[in-house]
């Protein structure tokens, strides 16, 4: 007969009751998924346009990491965050993300490893070099930071070490930390996406050419569907426009249809020259610059910009072969600074901008902002700290080279040459006639808050060079004479995505992980204090509290006795 009072059945109905609540509460927990990120700027946690775009993936996307074997504690950590994000876009994707790393070092003889290495530059991936110090002894490692992602038998690299080049090591590898979520769900969602955005190139003002954009049209051409457009003819079923360095006026239709395009909730990115300035007469001492009539400032002031006549001379600035030898003499070649080519490293704060290298110019002007009601006004990027401006019309000559400068001649500090407007825009015809045979039966007097236009006020943003011995168009940002190439296509490409991005996906390229360095002095200092307190300590404190519980223990039982 069982005893309904019995301690024993009493504990066991208590254990098989904790099981069963132990069992349900797995079950229902597996039909609900939450994961909880402690840390202060929520480094783990995925944006909501990732987790949206993964939890709709139809098939299996594989990613290849090469980030792996015998690495430094910088890109251990890099690896790690690697491997952590995946981890969460497995999660997310329902188990549809499946990653790997490999080593490329690790293959079983050197002529394997090095054709197994060509085969991953030839993705696009580019090796770094580091290198270590083991027992006073250097030693380098050929690394690649990358990996390619497999979708539907279509493959495709993407470099995971970015960042600013002019940062240090360890900022650079904070910053590629920050761009992980980013560089990887775009690859994915680019190549998962079945419709594609279009970009319209503005064509019709003697606007840059298809070899002088050839770099920048290509990079568009692997995420977007690019194609010339007129403002005429069709633009409204383009996802943006680029206007980039027109030269000839646009009429007041042109400006019509651009107009109601924004109106309608369209995305315009332009890049304008103000004054008319080129190197082909810069070897003049009497060589002037004069301002273009594109016919757009009237359309600029009225959303909220306006773009000055002058052109920005920077102590930060690009070099420019000069021959530096006198009149008679052999030529003697010398790259000297020239200050209307302005190397621009400040930004502003925003998603587009972050983590960026710097841009280069030519011939740019400064934006001044103007009042417009319902529409926030975003600077992207600044001079440097020593600038000054030339007003129209402005004597750009190679003579000035010659002159010495200080920076101290440079007065003014951070001056904006790039501008990104958004919310709601008044039309520049609103209470006002508009132009002759249009139709003006849908006309908009105010945008959809989803209109965006960005304005830089440099066409040569856009404009690649042509190697003048192969008659080949060069990236985008090279600088032949430096071989730098700065990050001008990087800049445009963000541009464009932020103004397409309907998925919000760049807001990923808004993640922070800040560096907490430990104080070495500090360290240096107190290190036996922390060491007594993480090592001694606990076993001290273990001992006594053993000796405690023994003490209290035989305190308890001494006097025991029974019966």
């Amino acid at each position: 007969m069982v005893n309904l009072e019995s301690k024993r059945l009493e504990d066991i109905l208590k254990l098989l009751i904790g099981l069963t609540l132990i069992v349900w509460v797995n079950i229902i927990s597996s039909h609900y998924f939450e994961r909880i990120d402690l840390t202060e700027e929520k480094r783990y946690t995925i944006k909501d346009a990732t987790k949206e775009m993964l939890s709709g993936l139809d098939d299996k996307v594989y990613v290849e990491v090469f980030l792996a074997g015998k690495l430094n504690s910088s890109f251990t950590r890099f690896q790690r965050s690697i491997r952590e994000t995946l981890e969460e876009f497995q999660v997310y994707s329902d188990n549809k993300v499946q990653f790997t790393f490999t080593d490329p070092s690790s293959a079983l003889n050197e002529k394997a490893r090095n054709e197994f290495m060509q085969n991953i530059m030839a993705r696009g991936i580019q090796p770094t070099r580091v290198f270590e110090e083991n027992d006073g002894a250097s030693q380098s490692k050929l690394i690649f930071p990358g990996a390619v992602v497999s979708y539907g038998g279509a493959e495709e690299g993407v470099m995971l070490l970015g960042g600013n080049r002019s940062a240090t090591a360890e900022e650079k590898i904070n910053q590629s930390i920050e761009g992980i979520e980013y560089a990887l769900a775009s690859t994915i969602y680019n190549m998962t996406s079945i419709e594609r955005k279009s970009v319209g190139i503005v064509k019709g003002h003697e606007e840059l050419d298809e070899m002088e954009m050839s770099s920048l049209l290509n990079s568009l051409r692997s995420s977007y569907i690019v194609r010339d457009v007129n403002l005429q003819h069709e633009i409204e079923n383009t996802d943006a426009l680029l206007i980039a360095k027109p030269t000839m006026k646009f009429n007041e239709e042109e400006k019509y249809y651009l107009d109601q395009y924004l109106m309608s909730g369209g995305k315009v990115f332009m890049l304008l020259d103000k004054l008319q300035a080129n190197m082909d007469s810069a070897s003049n001492a009497a060589n002037y610059s004069f301002p273009y009539d594109l016919n757009l400032d009237d359309q600029l002031f009225k959303y909220g910009v306006r773009i000055n006549n002058d052109l920005i001379q920077d102590f930060s600035a690009a070099s420019y072969p000069v021959n530096v030898s006198a009149v008679g003499d052999e030529p003697q070649i010398k790259l000297l600074k020239w200050w209307f080519y302005p190397i621009l490293n400040r930004f502003g704060d925003h998603v587009i901008t972050k983590n960026l290298f710097g841009v280069v110019g030519k011939f740019v002007s400064t934006i001044d902002t103007v009042k417009a009601d319902g529409v926030e006004k975003t600077p992207l990027i600044y001079t440097s700290e020593y600038s000054r401006t030339m007003t129209a019309p402005v004597n750009v000559s190679l003579q000035d080279l010659r002159k010495q400068v200080t920076p101290e001649m440079f007065g003014k500090s951070q001056l904006p040459v790039a501008y990104l407007l958004e919310g709601e825009f008044n039309s520049l015809y609103k209470n006002r006639f508009k132009p002759k045979g249009v139709n003006t039966s849908e006309f908009k007097e105010v945008s959809s808050k989803d209109a965006k236009l960005i304005v830089v006020s440099d066409g040569d943003f856009a404009r690649n060079d042509i190697n003048p011995k192969t008659g080949s168009p060069q990236p985008l940002g090279y600088d032949p004479f430096t071989q730098t190439t700065y990050a001008n296509e990087d800049f445009i490409l963000n541009a464009i995505n932020y103004l397409v991005d309907d998925q919000g996906l760049i807001t990923a390229r808004g993640k922070e992980v800040k560096i907490r360095p430990l104080d070495k002095v500090k360290i240096k200092e107190e290190k036996l204090y922390w060491q007594l307190l993480n090592i001694v300590l606990p076993i001290v404190l273990v001992i006594a509290y053993g000796l405690l519980r023994y003490i209290l223990r035989k305190k308890k039982y001494t006097g025991f006795k029974t019966d």
